[in-house]
């Protein structure tokens, strides 16, 4: 069989004024928040609702927090898990973690008790960092897992000092929170202060290996079944802090100020909010969840420079009425991630506010980013951009010997670069079906244009085979989205035995517009599409099955009709 991927061509993007390749210094990810706080001492770190902390202060609670981990027995490799929204613990955690030589496993805060459970009974985290609202959750998921020490946050803890008297609301106590709960919890518990509070002396990295030891565990694929943790070493996530960087012609060191309303524990928010942003010296402004009044509240008051986003809060946004007053249009590098960005989008929200975004495309797996659309207003809308420096992608066919396929044709996506992955947590053989000579196989099915630039066209998972052929699923939900009455919709492979597979549509309508019936949307597609990927199905929904980021599940449709009799 013939090695995959290698002396074949290849894209990389080249720009004026952006480097083709990033040097990657072999340091721990902390590195980069310790040469921020030497270089801008008093720098605005983090901003969290009217209050602010500099990179000296920041970097002295984290070395306070990796000192409290030492207490509790952390050692080099063990795993600390955060249960936390965007909030100053979470990134002092972070931070503080990564000094001890631990490794951080990132959790949703909305996470239900099963999907905790397995997470960290497969990361086997020794440590668990968690929101005090959450707190009953993880009792509930304890059963079977590690977990020896609890420390609870409070967002009030950070609050400014007129907001904490204005809620009058109490901290949240440890001894509280235990008497609350009705099952008994077999582990030390403490509030995130007394842990801070137990430590005075600074605390020196622990000495790591950047390119072979973990800094993070990022759990993905569940999409596909129970996630699997994607291992990222200090030298991934410090490579693509410094790709992103490298990416942003119109940085300044020391004035830079990043909206982080993308969550912190989405390697999205991880890299494109924090790393980046401290590898910048810049000023992180934490919002704890999606508030459009809250948002453009923080837009007013903080002006930032970077808005890393989803389509969702874009739309939302460009849909405002106060958005314009706020000042979007000041932002300098709006970038959109995780799902298509719609053409509409981009002209509402420039239209109505005078923002400018591009789009660009990552994975858990690559750190996450890999591609961006240029920033100097080359950008193309249907594209998700070109490798971003010191990255390199390919489309391939689907067969065993993954031979490179030339410009416009559709095969998948295979990508290259120092942020990368080492493979998923204790799955080897996963881990092999996905990484070859250093190429990670994205499972996306794409074309590359001549001159480099990449177009999604589908998951490989989602593909429908109706009668031998392929089906794009995307390209379906577009033609349904073009209907007056259409406002959103997703499109999955049936079962029908005698085609393998047919072409199922769940459509969400529009209010106030008239009703189309499921025959009058079946004659519309297929005035637009040949036979086989006319819906032979359509049900109306009031809303689909999406993820923290807004991003439709396919699979939650897929199972829903694979059980319909």
């Amino acid at each position: 069989m013939s090695t995959p991927y290698d002396d074949r061509p290849w894209s990389r993007f080249y720009q004026t004024g952006v480097p083709q390749d990033v040097a990657v210094p072999d340091i721990a990810l902390t590195q980069l928040l310790d040469d921020a706080a030497a270089a801008f001492p008093r720098r605005k770190a983090l901003a969290f609702l009217g209050r602010t902390i500099s990179y000296r202060r920041l970097v002295l609670a984290s070395d306070r927090f990796a000192g409290a981990l030492r207490s509790l027995g952390v050692h080099k490799g063990d795993r600390v898990a955060l249960i936390l929204p965007n909030c100053p613990q979470q990134v002092i955690a972070f931070y503080g973690t990564l000094r001890r030589g631990a490794v951080v496993v990132m959790h949703n805060p909305l996470y239900t008790a099963a999907e905790l459970n397995h997470q960290l009974a497969d990361s086997g985290a020794r440590v668990v960092v968690v929101l005090d609202r959450m707190y009953g959750t993880l009792a509930d998921a304890l059963p079977g897992t590690h977990v020896e020490h609890i420390i609870v946050a409070s967002l009030i803890d950070y609050l400014p000092l007129t907001k904490r008297l204005l809620l009058k609301l109490p901290l949240a106590r440890a001894r509280a929170l235990r008497e609350e709960l009705s099952a008994p919890v077999p582990s030390h518990v403490m509030t995130f202060t007394e842990a801070m509070s137990s430590v005075h002396e600074r605390h020196r990295q622990v000495p790591v290996e950047p390119r072979f030891d973990l800094a993070a565990l990022q759990y993905t694929g569940g999409t596909t079944g129970k996630p699997k943790g994607a291992m990222l070493t200090h030298r991934n996530l410090v490579a693509n802090a410094h790709q992103t960087v490298a990416w942003d012609p119109g940085i300044r060191p020391g004035h830079e100020v990043t909206l982080a309303v993308v969550p912190l524990f989405h390697v999205f928010g991880l890299t494109l909010c924090l790393t980046a942003t401290v590898l910048a010296g810049g000023t992180v402004v934490l919002i704890p969840r999606f508030d459009l009044e809250l948002v453009l509240r923080e837009i007013r008051r903080c002006k930032p420079t970077i808005f890393p986003g989803v389509p969702p809060i874009y739309q939302q946004l460009a849909e405002a009425p106060g958005a314009r007053k706020a000042g979007l249009a000041k932002i300098r590098t709006a970038i959109s991630g995780a799902m298509k960005l719609p053409r509409e989008t981009v002209d509402q929200l420039r239209r109505e506010t005078g923002a400018r975004v591009v789009q660009g495309y990552g994975m858990t797996e690559t750190s996450p980013v890999a591609m961006c659309n240029p920033l100097d207003g080359n950008a193309r809308h249907i594209s998700v951009g070109v490798p971003i420096p010191g990255t390199e992608a390919r489309i391939i066919s689907e067969s065993e010997d993954g031979e490179v396929l030339p410009p416009g044709h559709a095969g998948e996506l295979v990508i290259r670069g120092p942020q990368v992955f080492q493979g998923y947590w204790r799955q080897p053989m996963e881990s092999a079906e996905v990484l070859r000579e250093g190429w990670i196989r994205t499972g996306d099915i794409a074309t590359m244009s001549p001159d480099g630039f990449f177009t999604l066209i589908d998951r490989k998972r989602d593909v429908i085979i109706v009668d031998g052929f392929n089906v794009y699923p995307s390209e379906i939900e577009e033609v349904l989205g073009r209907h007056p009455a259409v406002e959103d919709a997703a499109v999955v492979g049936v079962p029908d035995p005698p085609h393998g597979e047919a072409v199922g549509a769940f459509v969400v309508l529009r209010s106030g517009v008239a009703a189309p019936s499921e025959e009058g949307l079946v004659a519309f597609c297929a005035t637009q599409l040949t036979r086989h990927k006319v819906p032979g199905h359509i049900e109306f929904r009031t809303d689909l099955p999406r993820n923290i980021l807004g991003k439709v599940l396919r699979r939650v449709l897929r199972d829903e009709a694979a059980r319909t009799p």
